[in-house]
């Protein structure tokens, strides 16, 4: 285990067993607080289990000390674990998995930004199994548009002239477990700027609203905030310096969305285990659905090389991010956009591929694509996520004279040399190709035109993800293990698909 915390310096994480450990705890939920009936009736009856959550937290399981470092009481873990147990629990319940990783993205601004007495009070607590969190930056008119907060922070100054706390008023929107948490972290504005707080359950003028009815994730629950005239005292200004909010937010973007592309992937994942046992035994016309080309090509192996592909994307990401990697923003775009768009149209094949059954509440893949959309929505829809992609990396490409994706373009060339059945050589004709893309939009001033760059956002995204693939296929043959030929058929398929998303896209 490792003594750092989850900032994004080198992170050492768990090591196997302790992960695997955990994992193995995810496991056993299925067999008693969530199993498969009680999932299903937490969403039919649309309830919040939150005993159930709590437990969760409780001294028997304690889930969420990996996500807590070991100098506050948990287990230190890094990006790759937390990705890894998340995705494992979404495969369960989306519903459940975000209330759960509310805690996680509740931490997050004491984790980057909170002084130390604040980390051992605040984190110690979450570390003990004593406090639910909520993240509470959206609002009704500022949603990804973080600078559109309208929440008020006005600092309360004694006789003395000193700031002694701030008053806070305004309204938060479709805040998870807000209605349940026994402490927040709040983005509101003082005079200074954008300032994370910690207001706590019970605070006076603090109220949650009624919880939100919704079309999936009904086992989370989603409430809105008021807060009228709530008096929070100073030592509650997370950091100790007001006006380093959004700072802290920016910090932490590139984690939170390799976690949400996790908790996208899982549902898809979940769904693709249910129709593939089913197309193996469900015969027709004297033959499995399994057998017929026109069924698995069109409904299972697309999906199943779409998800390998996202995994294998978010895997590196997240050992990038341990490794100590800053400014993994736009990495962090790329996996969330790839993943749960793919996951969301996994699940949509998977109830085209169930037939009747499919759309029937007992067979689960109807809950899980109510659920799965949600993951193409909070923490930015794919819409922000294409215009931050798009954006960001064209600006990239243009300050390094189009090296970065040449860089890409001569990696995959290399790879071909020594793995010449991965696609590589159709991923380095497509970043080619992106390449001159990119040069034609910018010298036509074509960058304000959104269509056109949501169009090359899809197409860096695919390049990327794709190029991860090629990498980890490579990487899994070189090591001579058994699954390299099942990659290197994936590879080659993604690349195809690159290939002709490309040729579609270019202008």
């Amino acid at each position: 285990m490792s003594s750092s915390n989850n900032t994004h310096s080198a992170l050492q994480g768990l090591d196997l067993d302790s992960r695997q450990m955990v994992l193995d705890t995810v496991g056993q939920l299925r067999k008693r607080l969530l199993t498969k009936e009680k999932i299903l009736e937490f969403d039919k009856k649309e309830i919040f289990p939150e005993d159930v959550i709590r437990e969760m937290l409780g001294p028997e399981i304690g889930l969420q000390l990996m996500m807590i470092p070991e100098a506050y009481g948990g287990m230190g873990g890094g990006t790759r674990d937390c990705v890894a147990v998340t995705r494992e629990m979404s495969k369960i319940c989306l519903g459940i998995t975000t209330a759960f990783f509310a805690i996680q993205l509740g931490a997050d601004p004491l984790l980057v930004g909170g002084t130390e007495e604040q980390k051992q009070k605040w984190l110690g607590a979450i570390a003990q199994g004593n406090s639910l969190v909520a993240y509470a930056v959206t609002e009704p008119a500022a949603g990804s548009d973080v600078a559109g907060i309208k929440t008020k922070a006005d600092p309360v100054i004694d006789d003395s002239g000193e700031t002694v706390g701030y008053k806070i008023n305004g309204t938060k929107q479709f805040i998870s477990t807000g209605g349940a948490a026994d402490f927040i972290t709040l983005l509101a504005r003082a005079p200074e700027g954008l300032t994370f707080f910690v207001v706590e359950k019970g605070t006076k003028g603090f109220s949650s609203g009624k919880s939100e009815e919704k079309h999936g994730i009904r086992s989370s629950q989603t409430s809105p905030l008021t807060f009228e005239d709530v008096f929070v005292p100073i030592e509650n200004l997370i950091g100790g310096v007001p006006g380093k909010g959004l700072k802290q937010a920016n910090k932490v973007f590139g984690y939170t969305r390799v976690m949400v592309a996790a908790m996208g992937l899982g549902p898809g994942e979940a769904a693709l285990d249910i129709v593939i046992p089913y197309a193996k035994q469900r015969i027709v016309s004297g033959s499995a659905l399994s057998e017929k080309q026109g069924y698995t090509h069109k409904l299972i192996v697309p999906n199943a090389v779409r998800l390998e592909a996202a995994a294998s994307y978010i895997e590196e990401v997240a050992a990038r991010l341990d490794s100590g990697e800053n400014d993994l923003e736009v990495e962090g775009s790329i996996a969330k956009y790839y993943a749960t768009e793919a996951s969301n149209k996994t699940a949509d094949d998977a109830m085209q591929a169930l037939g009747g059954y499919g759309y029937i509440n007992e067979y689960e893949v109807e809950k899980i694509k109510r659920d799965v959309k949600i993951a193409c929505i909070y923490e930015g829809t794919s819409e922000i996520q294409q215009s931050i992609i798009s954006i960001f990396r064209w600006r990239t490409a243009i300050k390094s004279k189009g090296m970065f994706y040449k860089e890409i373009s001569q990696e995959m060339e290399k790879l071909n040399e020594t793995s010449s059945d991965l696609g590589c050589s159709f991923y380095s004709t497509a970043a080619g190709a992106l390449n001159d893309t990119i040069n034609l939009v910018h010298q036509n001033k074509m960058t304000r035109k959104q269509y056109i760059m949501f169009s090359l956002a899809d197409m860096m995204t695919h390049i990327e993800v794709g190029a991860s693939l090629a990498r980890k296929a490579g990487m899994v043959e070189k090591a001579g293990k058994a699954e390299a030929e099942k990659l290197k058929a994936m590879s080659r398929i993604f690349a195809n698909e690159v290939s002709q998303l490309v040729a579609q896209n270019i202008l």
